[in-house]
């Protein structure tokens, strides 16, 4: 039977992260759910596997339980299927950042570019003054990207805010389109460039995972796969496993930072 996997994040204020990491931890141990979970005083960023029971009891308790008490009233939530289970444990962690760039003018609770849906995307990107940037690191874009985009060459998010001091210019870059996996670290990327004087910036609402879930493929600008951080390796257009683009587990870079 298929596992559901579900990828969430909320940027929100958590003081108390310290002591939500057991209880979650518990929670998701007695259902056997397994994965990944980074909490910091900024908020919640994870992906996890289990049952279907188990999924929506995790995302029940973080809409409507105790342990959160009303705080991820707008939780990113992303749902796919995995054959098996993708991931070997659960890691409940804390953080400093929750998708660290280590710059505090990035804050998404003040400010981030406009959200745009899937279904607008496409015109977006192909207007002649946009700026495509993917906001992912270089391993992840070789295996796949949208038509167009520029890769900034990352090995890692922290990376950004050096080559957006050094390659962008409010001045000419009037308009810029960003994309990433799930939406996290363009959160942080769209703050920073406005912190810093950009006008327009926009970020695909629910990353790539959203856009390839939604989109025929034949009406797709996406070419190649998506990597995501767990055994599954690489997803194509339906949320679909596409096997072999690299070894799972073998990836330079790869990072429980990035989900």
């Amino acid at each position: 039977m298929p596992l559901a996997v579900a990828a969430f994040y909320q940027f929100v204020a958590l003081p108390d992260f310290r002591d939500l990491r057991a209880p979650l931890a518990a929670f998701c141990a007695t259902r056997g759910i397994k994965g990944s979970i980074l909490l910091a005083e900024e908020g919640i960023n994870g992906t996890v596997a289990g049952t279907d029971e188990a999924i929506d009891a995790l995302v029940t308790e973080f809409r409507e339980g105790e342990l959160f008490a009303g705080r991820l009233d707008n939780l990113e939530l992303k749902f796919s299927t995995a054959a098996a289970m993708p991931f070997q444990r659960l890691k409940v962690r804390l953080k400093r950042e929750i998708v660290t760039l280590g710059d505090p003018a990035a804050d998404p609770t003040r400010q981030v570019g406009t959200y745009v849906s899937p279904a607008d995307w496409n015109a977006l990107i192909a207007a002649p003054d946009t700026l495509v940037l993917d906001t992912r690191n270089a391993f992840e874009v070789a295996i796949g990207t949208f038509e167009g985009a520029v890769d900034p060459g990352l090995h890692s998010f922290g990376e950004f805010k050096d080559f957006a001091a050094r390659a962008l210019d409010p001045a000419s870059h009037k308009r810029i389109a960003m994309f990433c996996t799930g939406g996290i670290r363009c959160e942080k990327a769209s703050a920073l460039l406005l912190a810093r004087g950009f006008s327009e910036v926009y970020h695909l609402k629910g990353g790539i995972l959203k856009y390839l879930e939604e989109i025929p493929e034949a009406e797709s600008r996406w070419r190649g796969g998506c990597f995501v951080f767990d055994e599954r390796v690489a997803l194509g257009h339906g949320l679909r496993q596409q096997p072999g683009a690299v070894e799972p587990g073998h990836v330079e870079g790869a990072s429980d930072e990035q989900l």
